[in-house]
This record gives C-alpha cells, sequence and structure tokens, in this order.
C-alpha cells in the first residue's frame, strides 16, 4: 500500500481527528506547566497566553473544525472530498504551525508567518472552493453563513498574534467558533433526539435563521457600542434559553451523550449572559470564565462526543456510547467543574484546580486516542472504501 492511499488518508476527519486527540491531551497540560512555572514558555515576540489561546483555538479547535468541515462539506454538496496527498499535505502545514507557535520565535518573521498562516490559509481556501463550486448541489441554505466564517478566522488569528489586539483576536475567535457550533448543534440535536427519543424538537426557521444572525453579529462585536454587544448578546442569549425548552431537555438528560450536548448549549447561554453583564457592570470571577466557559463547557463538552460519534459512525461501525466513551464525558465534566465553578468556590487553591482540569483533559483525549487513533488507522469494516 502507498503511504498517500493509507486509510489515514481516506477523508478529513482521520487526520485530523487524530491530531485533536493528540492537541487535546497535550496542550492543556503543557500550559498548566507554564502556567506554573515548572517549564518555560515558547520564546517568541507573543506571551504565553497568547501562546495558549492561539493553540487551544486554532491547533486543537481548528483540528476538530477542520476534520469535521473536510468531512461535512463534500457529504453536503455530495462529492468526493480532499483525500490522499491533499490531506498529507494539510496535515504536515498544521504540524509545523505548532513547530513553528513553539520554537519559532527567533525564525525570521516572514518564516514565521508562512509557517503560521499556511494550514489555516490552505483549508479556508479549499472549504470555500468546495462550498461555492459546488452551491447547486448544497443540502443546506445556511451554508452561507461558513462563507463569511471561514475567512473571519483567519482576521481573528493574526489580531490575536500580530495585530497588537489580543483581546478583539480571541473575542473574534469565540464568537466564530459559537457561529459554527450553533450551525452544527442545531443540525445534529434534531437527528440525535429523533434516533434516540423519537421526539421531535423544534425547529422554527424564523427562531433559528434569527439565532444565527445574532451570532454572526457577534463576530464584529469589537466595532459596536458596548450597550448594542450587551443587548444583542442578551437577546441571543434569551433566544437560545426559550428554544432549549422546547427541544426536550427532560428526555435528553436520560443519555449522557446528548445530556453533555445540552449541558454544553446551555454553557453557551451563559457565557452570553456573562458577556452581555460584562459590558454594563464589573464582576469579580476567578480565572477568566467567560472564555473558560466557552473552551470547557461548549468545546470541552461537545467534542468528544462529536469525536466518538464520526470516528465510529463514519467507519462502518455502530454509533453507541460504552462504558468507556462515558468516562470520557464524565472526566469532561469533572474538567468544566474544576476550571469554572472550583476556583470561584475555593480561589486560594487556583494553581491546582488548573492542573486538575488540565489532568482531566489528559486522561479524556489520552482515553479517545488510545481507542480511536487505531480505528482512524483502519480501514472500514463495512466493507466501503469512504
Amino acid at each position: 500500500m502507498h503511504f498517500s492511499t493509507h486509510p489515514l488518508w481516506l477523508v478529513g476527519f482521520r487526520p485530523f481527528f487524530s491530531l485533536a486527540c493528540l492537541a487535546g491531551m497535550m496542550l492543556p497540560l503543557i500550559w498548566a506547566l507554564i502556567f506554573s512555572g515548572a517549564i518555560a514558555a515558547p520564546a517568541a515576540s507573543f506571551t504565553s497566553v497568547q501562546w495558549h489561546a492561539h493553540e487551544m483555538f486554532f491547533g486543537f479547535g481548528w483540528a476538530v473544525l477542520g476534520g469535521f468541515l473536510l468531512t461535512s462539506t463534500k457529504n453536503w454538496v455530495n462529492i468526493r472530498g480532499y483525500h490522499g496527498p491533499t490531506l498529507m499535505v494539510l496535515a504536515a502545514a498544521w504540524i509545523i504551525e505548532r513547530i513553528g507557535m513553539a520554537v519559532g520565535g527567533n525564525w525570521p518573521h516572514a518564516l514565521f508567518l508562512l509557517s503560521n498562516n499556511l494550514f489555516l490559509g490552505s483549508i479556508v481556501a479549499m472549504l470555500l472552493w468546495t462550498l461555492i463550486r459546488h452551491r447547486n448541489t448544497d443540502s443546506y441554505r445556511d451554508n452561507a453563513f461558513f462563507l463569511i466564517m471561514l475567512p473571519g478566522f483567519l482576521v481573528a488569528k493574526y489580531l490575536m498574534l500580530e495585530g497588537n489586539d489580543f483581546t478583539t483576536g480571541y473575542g473574534m475567535a469565540i464568537a466564530l467558533f459559537r457561529l459554527a457550533f450553533l450551525v452544527m448543534l442545531e443540525r445534529t440535536l434534531t437527528g440525535f433526539m429523533k434516533a434516540a427519543f423519537q421526539a421531535e424538537i423544534l425547529r422554527h426557521p424564523p427562531l433559528d435563521m434569527t439565532i444565527k444572525l445574532l451570532g454572526l453579529l457577534l463576530i464584529v462585536e469589537f466595532a459596536l457600542p458596548r450597550p448594542l454587544s450587551a443587548a444583542i448578546s442578551f437577546l441571543l442569549a434569551t433566544l437560545l434559553a426559550i428554544r432549549f425548552f422546547y427541544w426536550k431537555p427532560q428526555l435528553a438528560f436520560k443519555r449522557l451523550d446528548i445530556g453533555v450536548m445540552y449541558i454544553g448549549y446551555l454553557c453557551l447561554v451563559t457565557q452570553l449572559l456573562i458577556e452581555a453583564l460584562g459590558h454594563v457592570a464589573s464582576f469579580v470571577w476567578i480565572g477568566s470564565v467567560s472564555v473558560h466557559l466557552f473552551s470547557f463547557g461548549v468545546m470541552g463538552l461537545v467534542i468528544p462526543g462529536m469525536i466518538v460519534r464520526i470516528s465510529k459512525g463514519h467507519t462502518g461501525r455502530k454509533v453507541v456510547f460504552d462504558r468507556a466513551d462515558k468516562l470520557v464525558l464524565g472526566i469532561m465534566l469533572v474538567a468544566l467543574l474544576a476550571r469554572i465553578i472550583a476556583p470561584q468556590w475555593l480561589p486560594a487553591a487556583y494553581l491546582g484546580w488548573i492542573h486538575l482540569s488540565a489532568t482531566c483533559w489528559f486522561s479524556a483525549f489520552g482515553i479517545l486516542t488510545w481507542r480511536y487513533v487505531p480505528i482512524l488507522l483502519q480501514p472500514r469494516i463495512d466493507g466501503r472504501e469512504h
């Protein structure tokens, strides 16, 4: 077998979910060690906090989002999709970016910029090409949101590292990921609830579109007056909360694999409320609650289940969460409590909470790596090619 035809390169989720598992396992742990002074931060023109935020959003986050979109876009427009050498180059670009972020502080600036933008620039261009070229066969009209969202990530990335406006950059990155989750949760939970409970959840097109348009507006929150940003965040949180109760949470919480997605949904609502209140009043939170409520509560709870479902379903296996899969979800719930709730209760142990939450990520994604990377390296078990 030629290396480029290895099962790993058959479809986008295979290499990038493998990389996401490794990144989810290592990046929070490395940050905890940097934060506590146990190891040195990367020598670079950016701060260690910039490194941490960038790597979680554009290292871990984009490994997941890239793998998901490379896989889903081909299904949305009904084409073969990127595979083989193309995926090899993309994966290499992702790895080069991690190396550049770790040791590229002494590189010539042009070389660092190339290493830092090759992956995201390439994958964004490829995804846009797929959606635009095949728009006539696209199953979802609201994929137009991705045409705006995807280039936005390039702007957010620039602001975080090069534009001397880190706060604006990571706020924009959160808003972009939030919009991606709004689109994905809307589509996936409808099918999950129907499959698990034969339950129809509310899909009201004007409400759904309003929610996504408000999410889109918050991408440029930095350019809006603070009272207007607060009003948009509050309105979006309110509409999401109303829709939540029509999405039959009393059923969803009967199953851990679906229940954690609903908890992630509630974390998204809470994060918006905290953002809205932060624009009009001053609150003292321990440990950047808003951003970590999103990274731990939304990304940390939804992504592991996504990796399990897609890795099983798209390799011909039955999508059933076994004991080890549920353990992963339970560990990530502990991580959320350790990172968000516990520091408010016992702030003196803040460093300990950081280490506990990072250890939870290491453990949960270590289990996912051990269980699912071997599956991603194997052919489908149902005989289909990809």
